[in-house]
């Protein structure tokens, strides 16, 4: 339509889908400015339970958001696609085809016009050229990967079951980060519960989790005595934790660690490093760094071109401490509020603003077994947090992205549809 304003958004992970409900709400009587949302899958799970989606404690079916019935209700349009190049001359986008499962052709690649672009497709696990890992190894990137590795699981032990085998089942996770740490603890949740669902052979020790991290401790951005209690409660579980181990090569077989060690593995998941996909790299002739992240200025904008935004893991930030900001859910929150007011003032003709990060701290989840963390306290110093408070606080992260997403009386809605569904359905997803 002439004269429009066409906002497109790439990419509808927390950061993107945040970013097109508050620019949807505000623009939706406005027939002056568009506002589209692409995304290569269907709908949203928040990334930070991917971990929960692989053990079976989330049904995406069931707690995930349609990214077309989100967008006719808050002002916004979407499509499925895929990114696969930029025209800045023309200011347009190019898509992927289509495909169905039997490969032919849904929709023919094609293109969109932009007005203003924002880029906000997140980030991947970053295999650092390891021998093997694509071949052999899951990761938590997506929804769909994750169903796969809960897939995998589920037949191990229903063969386990089968045969009356107590096991163990060798599962390697590959990275001592937040992500690894969690889903080490949920696959432990995984063996408490399935003896209740008919695996009557299956216990604790009918599972054997090998967590392994290049430095020297897990959670390795986190204080000390943070890192220190994840390793007693993973320990306690029955966790084999490695520490200082490089990974040299993944095989059908297992794990071959520096120094001619291996570990044997039934299943392994890649958790370690962050790196966004190729069709980042100087996309457009824009500027990024050695993991395909576009280097963006104060704004959020990038340093090529001001008509195009990044934001969340694929946004590479150097703070004027000479820090960047860190790939956690909490950021992309904050860059998404920053990036939504820029573009109101862009439209208006006013300022862009400077982005600020404030460091709320980080918890971690440890299942149903213990929760902890740090807070940024009062003059900025962190405070230790753990157990039921801890716990609270991990939920509370997930309620203030439902609050962004669908506002506080549905927020509420859905809590409390979800503590009648912890009674009518099962604790794990058994399919």
């Amino acid at each position: 339509m002439k004269g429009m304003t066409r906002i497109v958004i790439v990419g509808g992970g927390a950061g993107g889908l945040e970013l097109a409900t508050r620019l949807g709400r505000k623009f939706r009587k406005q027939r002056a400015v568009s506002v589209l949302l692409i995304d290569k899958h269907p709908f949203h799970v928040w990334k930070p339970l991917f971990h929960e989606v692989a053990s079976g404690s989330l049904d995406v079916d069931m707690d995930g958001v349609d990214y077309r019935a989100h967008a006719a209700n808050h002002g916004f349009e979407f499509q499925l696609g895929a990114l696969s190049g930029l025209d800045r001359e023309n200011r347009q986008i190019r898509l992927e085809a289509l495909m169905a499962d039997d490969g032919d052709i849904v929709v023919p690649p094609r293109t969109i016009d932009y007005d203003i672009l924002v880029l906000a497709i997140g980030s991947a696990s970053n295999d650092f050229s390891v021998p093997g890992v694509h071949e052999h190894c899951f990761t938590l990137d997506s929804v769909t990967e994750a169903n796969h590795f809960h897939q995998r699981l589920l037949n191990h032990f229903l063969k386990m079951k089968a045969s009356g085998s107590e096991g163990p089942l060798n599962v390697v996770v590959v990275g001592g980060g937040a992500t690894g740490v969690e889903l080490a603890a949920e696959l432990y949740k995984i063996t408490d519960y399935l003896p209740v669902y008919g695996f009557s052979t299956i216990q604790r020790r009918s599972l054997a989790v090998h967590l392994i991290e290049a430095s020297d401790r897990i959670l390795n951005g986190l204080p000390w005595h943070i890192s220190q209690k994840a390793s007693l409660i993973l320990s306690g579980l029955g966790a084999n934790i490695l520490t200082n181990a490089s990974v040299e090569s993944v095989d059908r077989d297992g794990v071959s660690l520096k120094g001619d060690k291996k570990i044997a593995a039934d299943v392994v998941v890649w958790c370690a490093g962050v790196k966004c996909q190729e069709t980042l790299k100087n996309i457009g002739g824009l500027t990024t760094n050695p993991i395909n992240q576009i280097v963006v200025d104060m704004t959020l904008r990038s340093a090529d071109d001001t008509s195009i935004y990044a934001l969340g893991d694929c946004a590479s930030l150097t703070l004027d401490d000479g820090s960047r900001v860190p790939p956690r859910a909490q950021s992309a929150h904050q860059m998404a509020s920053c990036v939504c007011q820029n573009i109101i003032n862009q439209l208006a003709g006013s300022p862009c603003e400077s982005f600020t990060y404030r460091d709320h701290g980080s918890l971690v989840s440890f299942a149903e077994y213990s929760t902890v963390g740090v807070l940024a306290g009062l003059m900025g110093k962190k405070v230790f947090v753990e157990g039921g408070i801890a716990k609270y606080l991990y939920i509370s992260l997930y309620r203030l992205h439902q609050i962004a997403l669908h506002g506080y009386l549905r927020t509420a809605l859905l809590a409390l549809v979800g503590r009648i569904n912890r009674r009518l359905r099962p604790a794990l997803k058994l399919h």
